[in-house]
């Protein structure tokens, strides 16, 4: 039996050909997270969806489905699309890979639906993309259920203390001593608390953030690498001396 899925908001994520004039369209829906939908005729250059249907741009779609991949029946722009450059696109293509590596088919997320689109509008609207990234990434161990221990150390429960040092280990948490046996990163409470207060941000806790919640978003990737990650290092090498570096 086929159902309908009334039109509501969703991204598109990337897309890929699928015979001579549709697209198969993977999208990140409010209602029911990432799925995949088949665009019949959206492939012609002069279908009317052709320019709508493309990642970076809130959109309204609406489509039928039976089992595991829909049939788009509408779809209708919510917005402009975001107007993104040079390394704040390919931070925008790095959130949509991990999505698409990470986010497991028909489930919704719809807290961290939100916080994709709040860090869209923050790679458009000039905040720090160092900012942006680390905080997405938060939202997304979080929503995947990974979520970082941020406020006390693991094993006695004690608040996080600004001034001290910590080993971060990824499948325990914070303590002020290396476990036996446990991989870890070294992370200030400082860092520790901006990134659970969402605020405070320097370049320390930058560079801190940034090697935190990069080992715990690798040890769920596996082995094959980000292509996100390889574009930006190549387009780093034409990049301004004093751009601060992000992805790379």
């Amino acid at each position: 039996m086929r159902t309908r899925v009334d039109f509501h908001s969703c991204f598109v994520l990337h897309h890929r050909p699928y015979s001579e004039t549709s697209l198969i369209l993977d999208v990140f829906s409010l209602l029911h997270g990432r799925i995949s939908i088949m665009a019949k005729g959206a492939k012609t250059g002069k279908h009317r969806l052709a320019s709508l249907l493309q990642p970076l741009r809130k959109l309204d779609l609406a489509w039928s489905i039976r089992t595991e991949m829909g049939t788009l029946t509408g779809a209708e722009a919510d917005g402009p699309p975001y107007r993104l450059e040079g390394g704040r696109q390919l931070s925008a293509f790095y959130l949509n890979e991990l999505l698409l590596r990470l986010l497991h088919g028909h489930e919704p997320h719809a807290e961290l639906f939100h916080a994709y689109e709040d860090s869209l509008d923050g790679l458009a609207g000039g905040v720090e993309e160092e900012r942006v990234l680390r905080l997405f990434e938060k939202h997304l161990l979080q929503s995947l259920g990974y979520g970082l221990v941020l406020d006390h150390e693991a094993g006695s429960g004690n608040p996080v203390a600004p001034e001290q040092g910590y080993y971060y280990h990824f499948d325990h948490g914070p303590e002020t001593s290396k476990l036996d046996g446990r991989s870890a990163v070294r992370v200030s409470g400082r860092t520790l608390l901006a990134l659970y207060n969402e605020d405070c941000w320097n370049r320390e806790v930058a560079a801190e953030a940034k090697w935190l919640l990069r080992g715990s978003i690798d040890s769920h990737l596996g082995n094959k690498p980000l292509e996100s990650r390889e574009l930006y290092k190549a387009y780093t090498k034409y990049r301004p001396p004093d751009r601060p570096e992000t992805l790379d």
